[in-house]
C-alpha cells in the first residue's frame, strides 16, 4: 500500500485539548519513516469555537462542517492518485469527513472503546466525538452534514472493542440507540486467540474497507494518554493480532487513527510505541 500521512488535528472539545497535538507528536516519533509513507501534509480542521450550538446540539458546528468539507476533499485527492491515506486525528470527530471523501460501498472496521452513537440532545459534552459513529450512519443531529443520508450502511459497521455500558446507568442509554443492524464485537471478546480469530473473519470478503482505530480501545494500563480512558481494554498484542487479518486483507482503502492525547505523554514514550506498533502493522 502507498501510504499517505494527512494531518487532521481536530478536537472537537474546542479547547485545545492535546488530541490536537497528537499527529505532530506522531510524526515526531518518526511514524512517516518508519512507514516509509508520503506526506500529505494537513487539513485546516481546527475547531476554535467551545460554544454548544442549540439548535444542532453540537459544539463548534459550523467549525465543524468546514473540517469535514477540508478532510473529505483531501482524502478523495489521496484516493484518486493511488494512495491510501493514513489520517491522523485529532478525536474521533475526523470520522464524517473521512467516509465522505471515500466512494460508496465500503464496510468500516470501528475499533474503539465507546459507541460513539450519541446525539446533539443526548450527548453530556456535546463534542462530535461522542456522535460521530451516529452521525455517519445517519443517526445523529440534523444539519451537520452538507447531505442527507447514511455515509456507510449500518449492517456494513463493525464496532470492536468497545466496553458494553450498563444500561441501568445514565451512560447504557447510548447501546439503545445504536443501530440493530451493527454488528458488535466488544473488548472480552478480542482477547489472546480471539483477536485474531475475529480478524481473520473480518478479512475475508471483497468490499473495499476502511479502519478507523481510537486508541482508546487499548486499555488505560497500556495507554493512559487519551482523554476518556477505559478499563477493560485490549493490550498491544490483542490490537496487533485483530489488525494484522484486516491490513494483509487486500481491502484496506486506507486508515484513520485518534484520541491520542499528547499532553498526557510529556516525554514521548507512548508517541514512540504508537509510531512503532502502526509502522509494524502498516509496513510493506
Amino acid at each position: 500500500m502507498r501510504w499517505s500521512v494527512l494531518d487532521a488535528p481536530l478536537d472537537s472539545s474546542g479547547r485545545g485539548r492535546g488530541e490536537r497535538r497528537s499527529p505532530a507528536a506522531l510524526r515526531s516519533a518518526g511514524l512517516l519513516g518508519r512507514l516509509g509513507a508520503a506526506d500529505a501534509g494537513a487539513v485546516d480542521a481546527l475547531v476554535t469555537d467551545p460554544v454548544r450550538d442549540p439548535e444542532t446540539g453540537v459544539i463548534g458546528v459550523e467549525h465543524l462542517r468546514r473540517a469535514t468539507r477540508a478532510i473529505a476533499a483531501r482524502v478523495t485527492e489521496l484516493l484518486d492518485a493511488g494512495h491510501s491515506p493514513l489520517v491522523l486525528g485529532g478525536d474521533c470527530a475526523i470520522l464524517p469527513g473521512t467516509l465522505q471523501g471515500l466512494p460508496a460501498g465500503f464496510d468500516l472496521w470501528f475499533l474503539d472503546a465507546h459507541l460513539d452513537f450519541e446525539d446533539g440532545r443526548t450527548s453530556p459534552t456535546g463534542e462530535a466525538a461522542d456522535m460521530d459513529l451516529s452521525i455517519v450512519t445517519d443517526h445523529g443531529p440534523a444539519g451537520v452534514l452538507d447531505r442527507e443520508g447514511p455515509l456507510v450502511d449500518p449492517d456494513q459497521v463493525y464496532v470492536l472493542g468497545h466496553r458494553p455500558p450498563d444500561p441501568d446507568v445514565a451512560e447504557g442509554m447510548e447501546a439503545v440507540r445504536v443501530d440493530p443492524a451493527v454488528h458488535l464485537v466488544p473488548a472480552d471478546r478480542l482477547r489472546g486467540p480471539d483477536a485474531a480469530t475475529v480478524g481473520r473473519d473480518l478479512a475475508t470478503g471483497t468490499t473495499p474497507a476502511w479502519l478507523h482505530l481510537d486508541l482508546d480501545v487499548l486499555d488505560p494500563v497500556v495507554l493512559p494518554a487519551v482523554s476518556y480512558p477505559e478499563p477493560g481494554g485490549l493490550d498491544w498484542a490483542d490490537l496487533a493480532a485483530l489488525v494484522a487479518p484486516l491490513v494483509r486483507s487486500g481491502r484496506l482503502i486506507g486508515m484513520s487513527v485518534t484520541d491520542f492525547n499528547a499532553d498526557e505523554d510529556p516525554d514521548g514514550r507512548h508517541a514512540e510505541r504508537i509510531a512503532a506498533v502502526l509502522a509494524d502493522l502498516l509496513a510493506d
